[in-house]
C-alpha cells in the first residue's frame, strides 16, 4: 500500500487526508468518532480501481478537533477544500452513516464535485426518537469508562447474528477503546453528533441528480431501513441494496458481499 497525505486548511481548521491507489477518484467518508483508516476493509478493495481520497472529518483522528457545533454543510465545505487542494474536479463520493449525510450536502451544495454516491446506512434527517439516542450518547460518553461506551456502541450498530460468531472480535474492540491513548476528544464527538442530529436533506433530496446506491441493514435499529427508504423514495433514480442480517455495519458483517456490490457500482458509474 503506497500512502499519501496531508492536510488541509478549511475555514480555519486543518483537515486530514490520505491518498492510496490509481484510477478515477473515490472520496471516502467515514462516520461519527472514526477516522479514515476504519474505511481499511473497503479501502484495501477500492484501491485496486480508483484514487481513493479519505479524509479524517473534522473533529476526529488527525484533523482538528475545534469545538462545536458542526454541520453536516461545514464537513462537506471541509470536503471540498481537500478537493480543490489536489486538484479534483469531481469525484465519485461514498459516505458511512454521518459521512452519508456529509456526501449528501456535498452532492445538494457543490454539485459539479460529485460524478456519484454510494449512502451507506444514513439518513435524510432524524426523528424525535434518533435524536434521543444521540442524546444520550453525548451524555454517556461523558460519565463512562471507553471499554463498556464502546460496548454499548457494539449493541448499537451490530446485529444479533454477529455476536453469535464474533464475540472474541467485539471483546478485543472493547480492549482496544480501553487502550487507545489518542481518543476522539468530548468536543470534537459532541460536534459531530450535533451534526447528525440536525442534517435535515429532505426537501432538497430530489435536487440529486447523479446515478446513487443506498444500502442498508435490514436489522440496523441505529439509523433504521425507514431512514433508507425515504433517501430510495426522494433521489429519482437510485438503487438501493438491502443486507437482510446485517445492522448499521453491515458493510463489515458482510464484508464479501458489501465490496462487491459497492465496487461494481463504482465502475458502472
Amino acid at each position: 500500500m503506497n500512502t499519501k497525505n496531508g492536510y488541509v486548511d478549511s475555514n480555519g481548521s486543518q483537515i486530514y487526508y490520505q491518498e492510496r491507489g490509481e484510477g478515477e477518484p473515490l472520496v471516502l467518508l467515514m462516520g461519527f468518532g472514526a477516522d479514515g483508516n476504519v474505511w481499511e476493509l473497503h479501502a484495501a478493495e477500492y484501491e485496486k480501481h480508483f484514487r481513493c481520497i479519505i479524509l479524517d472529518n473534522r473533529g476526529v483522528g488527525l484533523s482538528a478537533q475545534p469545538k462545536g457545533p458542526y454541520s453536516t454543510a461545514m464537513m462537506a465545505d471541509d470536503t471540498a477544500a481537500v478537493m480543490d487542494h489536489l486538484g479534483i474536479a469531481k469525484a465519485k463520493v461514498a459516505g458511512i452513516s454521518m459521512g452519508g449525510a456529509i456526501a449528501q450536502e456535498l452532492a445538494l451544495n457543490h454539485p459539479d464535485k460529485v460524478s456519484c454516491l454510494v449512502l451507506i446506512s444514513t439518513w435524510p434527517v432524524f426523528n424525535n426518537y434518533a435524536k434521543t439516542v444521540y442524546q444520550n450518547l453525548i451524555k454517556l460518553r461523558r460519565t463512562s469508562k471507553a471499554d463498556d461506551f464502546m460496548e454499548l456502541l457494539q449493541l448499537w450498530i451490530f446485529a444479533p447474528p454477529y455476536y453469535e460468531d464474533n464475540m472474541s472480535d467485539l471483546k478485543e474492540g472493547q480492549a482496544g477503546a480501553a487502550a487507545n491513548e489518542n481518543p476522539q476528544s468530548q468536543d470534537g464527538f459532541e460536534g459531530q453528533l450535533h451534526a447528525c442530529m440536525n442534517h435535515d436533506s429532505v426537501s432538497r433530496l430530489h435536487q440529486i441528480k447523479v446515478p446513487t446506491l443506498v444500502t442498508i441493514g435490514s436489522m440496523d435499529i441505529f439509523t433504521p431501513p425507514p431512514f433508507s427508504d425515504i433517501l430510495h423514495e426522494k433521489i429519482a433514480g437510485s438503487v438501493m441494496e438491502t443486507f437482510p442480517t446485517g445492522g448499521h455495519v453491515h458493510h463489515w458483517e458482510d464484508l464479501e458481499r458489501f465490496n462487491r456490490v459497492t465496487r461494481d457500482f463504482l465502475i458502472d458509474n
